[in-house]
């Protein structure tokens, strides 16, 4: 609907979880070098763990992408499911047959032999498991007894389990010491800092064919971190509404003010501090005040105290924000990066 308007080929803040769209901090990154050395190594069961709308699912479908043929991954998203469930759902994903749908017995042997037979020709198989803080009990031991088949050189089924916090908790359970003992690899997904919250921003409008310059103020990248907590998920919804507010009523880029009613009408609020207006006023393009943040055309330039950052992190480098407010043409360069000279 906005695309056209903000120079998009396409919605760059939509919530499905697109690999494409996957933009990479040290965390992030740190984390998918877990997860496929995880794939490549069998090593039994890998852990991801991180906070609702911190890109678990897009991580894991990162990975997925990018193993060779000759790894075979299931994926099962929603894993709240009864044993009998729980068996029917990967004899059907595994390929196996309809008499391992109703046997557990038939299940285990089938897919041992399936196992093997990978193995044996140099392939690999891996089981993901999404939502794994929901899992009931009896569905964790299943996954236990899954991670147990071997031989006596390597694991046959690698498995991955990514979850919310609870999950780290719920392995802590005494009942569940043996399924815990067998994660031998852990990694978390924390919220983005503010340097972080303004990459993926950046990242996200790049990936979509846009130009950051001409989408966002440096004050609402700030004012968008301050209220998301730095969560993806939440960044994402709220770009993508001010985008069509923006476009709405014609505005380019969208400022503060835009992200605040936005923000009013979702029930968020940024933390400790009351939200302060945005002040416009004329300053010479060639010579803004030091202690200033100018950015806008000439003539009608925002600007905002340098530094005023109240999540406690520190604000933005200008090496860091120079991609997002990279404009592309030496004059809209020099418009646009005047408060760098700041």
């Amino acid at each position: 609907m906005y695309e056209s308007f903000y120079g998009f080929r396409e919605r760059p803040f939509d919530l499905t979880p697109n690999p494409r769209f996957l933009v990479m901090t040290d965390v992030h990154r740190e984390a998918l070098s877990n997860l496929e050395y995880g794939i490549a190594s069998r090593t039994g069961i890998t852990l991801l763990v991180g906070d609702a709308g911190t890109g678990k699912t897009t991580l894991i479908r990162t990975a997925l992408e990018r193993q060779p043929a000759r790894v075979h991954c299931v994926h099962l998203q929603n894993p709240a499911l009864t044993r009998a469930e729980f068996v029917e759902m990967l004899a059907w994903r595994f390929e196996l047959s309809d008499k391992a749908r109703e046997s557990k017995t038939s299940l285990l042997l089938e897919l041992e032999d399936v196992l093997k037979r990978r193995a044996e020709a140099g392939e690999s198989t891996v089981l993901l498991i999404d939502e794994a803080q929901s899992l009931p009990r009896d569905i964790l031991e299943e996954i236990r007894l899954l991670a147990n088949i071997e031989t006596n050189e390597r694991k046959l089924l690698s498995v991955i389990m990514a979850g919310q916090p609870e999950v780290t908790s719920l392995l802590n359970d005494d009942s569940l010491r043996q399924l815990k003992q067998r994660v031998a690899l852990r990694c978390e997904l924390r919220a983005l800092t503010l340097q972080e919250t303004a990459g993926y921003i950046a990242g996200r409008i790049r990936s979509a064919g846009g130009v950051g310059a001409q989408v966002f103020t440096r004050e609402a990248v700030t004012l968008i971190h301050e209220v998301s907590r730095g969560i993806p998920r939440t960044i994402s919804v709220i770009c993508d509404n001010a985008l069509l507010t923006g476009f709405a009523i014609g505005q380019r880029p969208v400022n503060s003010n835009t992200i605040r009613e936005v923000c009013r009408d979702f029930d968020l609020a940024a933390r400790d501090k009351a939200p302060q207006p945005e002040v416009r006023r004329a300053a010479p393009v060639d010579a803004p005040p030091a202690n200033l943040l100018v950015i806008g055309p000439a003539g009608g330039e925002s600007t905002l105290p340098r530094g005023e950052v109240t999540d406690g992190s520190a604000p933005p480098s200008d090496e860091s924000l120079r991609e997002l407010y990279d404009s592309g043409s030496p004059e809209a360069k020099r418009r646009t990066f005047s408060f760098l000279r700041g």
